[in-house]
């Protein structure tokens, strides 16, 4: 992939380990990364971002290549994962890492990520108002080692069978044409 057409797109929409199952087989990217933004602590761990004190969302940082897949398709598949609704929680996963929010690391992607909330607003996409906030990106720090691939390595594990798996299949389903071979 040539490194120089890459650009990096920041998501939190709840559990990262649901989050990054569902970006890492589309065609064009490169790499997904979880990891915690938009908080106050330097270099936060798993234990301090999950006490909710740290101010910082679970997130990932997807590398992608523009040519292979656009922006708008990678807002797509976000909203499309999550609820967009629900202020600081995703299904049981409550607390303000759990949050809703797009972080915009150019300011085509803000215009982007306003207009396509705007657009599913508009549509009545869902039945309650989206909360999902708009936010500059900030530092982001990369989750612990056991965090990365989390689904990848452990698809058995209780969590995986019971909340990733079947939003995967929908996922695969329903955007089979943006998916790798």
């Amino acid at each position: 992939m040539d490194n120089s057409k890459l650009e990096t797109a920041i998501f939190a929409g709840g559990c990262f380990w649901c989050t990054e199952a569902f970006f890492t087989d589309l065609k064009g990217v490169d790499k997904v990364v979880s990891g915690y933004i938009g908080g106050t602590t330097k270099n936060p761990t798993y234990k301090e971002v999950c006490s909710g004190t740290t101010g910082h969302a679970e997130a990932i940082k997807i590398t992608y290549n523009p040519d292979e897949i656009a922006y708008e398709d990678l807002l797509e598949i976000f909203f499309a994962t999550h609820d967009p609704t629900t202020l600081n929680r995703q299904g049981a996963d409550i607390g303000t890492q759990y949050r809703s929010e797009v972080f915009y690391t150019t300011p085509e992607q803000k215009i982007k990520a306003e207009n396509f909330i705007k657009l599913l607003e508009d549509q009545k996409i869902f039945d309650k108002k989206i909360v999902t906030k708009v936010s500059e990106a900030t530092e982001f720090y990369p989750a612990e080692d056991y965090h990365q691939d989390y689904y990848a390595l452990n698809p058995n594990q209780p969590y995986c069978k019971a909340v990733i798996e079947p939003k995967l299949s929908k996922l695969k389903k329903n955007y089979k044409s943006k998916l790798k071979e």
